[in-house]
Formats: structure tokens, C-alpha cells, sequence
């Protein structure tokens, strides 16, 4: 969920015939989690889970037509969109907007990502990559929360939990205006929340997610860490995805952006993301220079070497752990890049396991600091260099 421009909206004001489309089918495992000092990560485990043939692809779309919202495991209920009401744009991405809307029935607010009714073929076939895994995936309490969907003059609603900031707007906050960065130990819990919902994508459902990147890492003031925004998700043959055009480049490892290797890629590529997005959170910069095309991507990530991060880095400190996960991140050949099974064995994930880190106090805070400088859900994702000029 990217947040380029963000703007606020008129109540919406649907006519009734709009046509109403079904959630995918869901089962919610427990109920909410209470605020905790400590994140639990239970349902994040278990059997494999088989891939969804084709005639359960259409079940889905044709069970879609019923317009149910499901926000707890006994409270069901159909819905149109007369029954939500926008209270204002909080994202834009490649397929639409996301908006903050309230179900009129229960008071219950969520997101909704709004997917354009203009999207191609292949788009609509990422699409309902992204509405199955939300619906396959509500027992793992790292990823959003999926609750149903409709279709509304042809455009597809999707609705989620909604999560209080991004770790992109999060970091850039803290580094920019608040002239400080990240603690490690928060930055632990970040890192296990991710591999482990990662994990799970894997393990269970046989996808890789192939946008990990600060904006698709979503922050909650009760210390929930969740990742969203699997449109464009891949399904793994044979523990290799075959499509190369997918995520965002930026983050891309290396083996997905030289054109020279055939095979595709697999869950690696998503460790590499991972440790870009890592160091630049960690350091409050994009790792990488500027680059002015793809010419000079290709130079600077397939042909040098690889973002190193030390213990001492531009007067921060970094504990050897820490140093040692996000490098093995980002070791460039994807042969010797470990898969998440390795990641979560490793000391700095150990011990964020471990910890009680009292992550709800610290988001509390900087969301805090946040409101008082004026950035809510609802404010432009300004860029960074710009925020101290606009709110100090």
C-alpha cells in the first residue's frame, strides 16, 4: 500500500444497484488480540496448505455475488457499498486508492483498496492472486486482516484491517523530523514479524510476495507489525517463480534484474528486499545512489557489489548481530543468500524472539508525534528531505 498522494473524500453515496460481490470465504482463528508488550506470532505455523485449483477460483468469483462481510468468526453480514462510508483517501497505488471507510452496521473501520475497473488481464489475474491469499491467510496474525469484498460499477472493493502508518512514512518521520532513528530493538521485532509472515506465504500457501519494501510493512499503535499487499504475489513451481516483471525495482535483487539469468527466482529474492528495506529503515537512507535509468540500476546492483552495513555506519551503531542479518541479506549471489528457515534461526531474530520489547508504547509515541506535526493517514506522503520545512 503506497501512499504517493492522499486526499480527503466526500461520504460515498452509491446507488443501490450496484452490484453486490461476495467475500472469498474465511475462517478468523480466535478473537483480537489485546494490546502486549511482547508480539505473538501463534498461527503462523502448520501444514502445508494446497494450491486453489481453477474450479475454486470460480466458487470464489461466483460466491463473490452474495456481498458478505465477514468482521469476526460469528458476525456475518451482507453489504453493499451503501453500507460504508468514506471518510477520506489514505493511499494510492498502481491499481487505485486506498480509502479509511466505516461499516454503517457494526461502526467497524477498515481499508479499503478501491482496483480500477480499467485493469487489463494480467492485472485481474493479480488481483485475484491478492483476494486469495487475504482470505487463505487470516490465522497468521503478521498479515492484514481481510474482512470481504464487492464489486461496485465494475471496480473491485477490497476490505481490510486498517493499520495506523506505514513503515515508510514511520521511519521517514523519525529520521527526518524527528532528527533520530529506529531502535534496534524495535527494528528486531520488525524483522521477525516480516520473516515470519514471509514464512507463512511460503510455507502455507506456496507464494513468494515479491514487493517487500518499507510502504508494504504496516505499523499499528497496539504494536501489531503486518504485511500487506500481495497483487502481485506469484505462485511457486517447483519452488521457482517463472515472471520476472513483477515488484517494485528499486528493491529488486540482482537476480531478477539481470536479463542474462533464465531460471527465475525464488524466495531470495524476497530475503534481498528485505535487507534493502532494512538498512535503509535502519539508516534513514535508501542504500543505492539516484538512479538515472536502468542502465545504471543494472551496473550498480548486477555488476558491483552488494550494500554493506557496519557496526559503526555515518556516526550510528549497530550491534554485530544486527550488521550480520541485514549482510546476509544482501549477499549477492543468490546461492549462498539463505531461504527464511535459515533467517529464523538466526541470533538477532533469536533474540527478538525472546524479547519483551514493549513495541505498543513505542508506535503509541511516534503516532503521537506524528498528529501533533500534523501527519495522519490522510497527509501526502511527502519526501522526506521536504518534511522538516513543512512541519517544524
Amino acid at each position: 500500500m503506497s501512499d504517493d498522494q492522499s486526499s480527503l473524500s466526500s461520504p460515498a453515496t452509491t446507488p443501490s444497484s450496484a452490484r453486490p460481490f461476495m467475500p472469498l470465504p474465511l475462517e478468523l482463528n480466535g478473537e483480537r488480540r489485546k494490546p502486549s508488550k511482547k508480539l505473538s506470532f501463534q498461527g503462523c505455523q502448520g501444514g502445508q496448505a494446497p494450491m486453489i485449483p481453477d474450479p475454486t477460483r470460480e466458487r470464489i468469483r461466483m460466491q463473490a455475488a452474495a456481498g458478505k462481510l465477514q468482521i469476526a468468526p460469528n458476525q456475518m453480514y451482507d453489504f453493499t457499498s451503501d453500507d460504508l462510508i468514506d471518510e477520506g483517501e489514505i493511499g494510492r497505488g498502481a491499481f487505485g486508492a486506498v480509502n479509511r471507510m466505516k461499516f454503517t452496521h457494526t461502526g467497524t473501520v477498515m481499508a479499503v483498496k478501491r482496483i480500477r475497473s480499467t485493469v487489463d488481464e494480467k492485472e485481474q489475474k493479480q488481483l485475484l492472486m491478492d483476494l486469495e491469499v487475504v482470505m487463505k491467510s487470516n490465522d497468521c496474525n503478521t498479515i492484514v486482516t481481510f474482512y470481504g469484498a464487492l464489486f461496485k460499477e465494475g471496480d473491485c472493493w477490497i476490505c481490510m484491517e486498517l493499520m495506523d502508518t506505514s513503515l515508510d512514512k514511520f521511519y521517514k518521520f523519525i529520521c527526518e523530523c524527528q532528527q533520530s532513528r529506529i531502535p534496534e530493538p524495535i527494528l528486531a521485532q520488525i524483522t521477525f514479524a516480516t520473516v515470519r509472515a514471509l514464512n507463512y506465504l511460503k510455507e502455507e500457501l506456496k507464494i513468494i510476495h515479491r514487493d517487500v519494501k518499507p510502504s508494504n510493512i504496516l505499523l499499528k499503535r497496539n504494536g501489531d507489525i503486518k504485511l500487506c499487499d500481495f497483487g502481485i504475489s506469484g505462485q511457486l513451481v517447483d519452488s521457482i517463480a517463472r515472471t520476472k516483471d513483477a515488484g517494485c525495482r528499486p528493491y529488486m535483487a540482482p537476480e531478477r534484474i539481470d536479463p542474462q539469468r533464465a531460471k527465475g527466482y525464488d524466495v531470495r529474492s524476497d530475503v534481498w528486499s528485505l535487507g534493502i528495506t532494512l538498512m535503509e529503515v535502519a539508516t534513514g537512507k535508501f542504500p543505492y545512489p539516484k538512479w538515472g535509468s536502468v542502465f545504471e540500476q543494472l551496473s550498480q546492483v548486477v555488476e558491483g557489489d552488494p550494500p554493506r552495513l557496519c557496526t559503526t555506519y555515518n556516526g550510528m551503531e549497530f550491534s554485530i548481530d544486527f550488521v550480520n542479518f541485514v549482510n546476509t541479506c544482501l549477499i549477492k549471489d543468490e546461492r549462498d543468500r539463505p531461504k527464511y528457515g535459515k533467517l529464523l534461526q538466526h541470533a538477532f531474530i533469536q533474540h527478538a524472539e525472546k524479547s519483551e520489547t514493549d513495541v505498543a508504547a513505542y508506535v503509541s509515541e511516534v503516532l503521537e508525534s506524528m498528529a501533533n506535526n500534523g501527519i495522519t493517514q490522510f497527509t501526502t506522503n511527502l519526501p522526506a528531505e521536504g518534511w522538516n520545512e513543512s512541519f517544524n
